[in-house]
């Protein structure tokens, strides 16, 4: 039986094992790659989103109201929310309310109730 050729059953559990191994650390790899990339995906929509939005502002006439509001981008993808603050400016500097021209506009995109991208500009008269 010495010259006998072929595996045994501990070598060949060995090699179960090892492959095991091998291929619980690819399949994590593989899991995170893909949450990585899920979330890169959320954080560029809301980006582009926050973009668009701001520039759809930018692009309304001045709103003397008060407060201001602005019409909101519609067609959101699924779980995206877009929000729009109007704070009124100062510039003149007399503690008043009222509207001096300038207004900073402040837009966050959530998805799924959690903010993804915000961002800031001014309006000017």
């Amino acid at each position: 039986m010495r010259n006998q050729k072929g595996f045994t059953l501990l070598e060949v559990l060995i090699s179960l094992a090892l492959l095991g191994v091998i291929a619980a650390g690819i399949l994590g790899a593989l899991g995170t790659s893909s949450k990585a990339t899920l979330t890169n995906d959320v954080q560029t929509t809301a980006q582009n989103l926050a973009e668009g939005q701001m520039e759809y502002v930018q692009n309304q006439p001045y709103d003397f109201e008060d407060p201001p509001e602005y019409a909101l981008i519609s067609g959101l993808p699924t779980d995206y929310s877009v929000s729009c603050t109007v704070i009124l400016m100062d510039p003149e500097g007399d503690g008043s309310d009222d509207d001096d021209g300038l207004q900073k506009i402040v837009v966050a995109v959530d998805f799924g109730g959690v903010t993804a991208a915000t961002i800031e500009a001014y309006k000017v008269r």
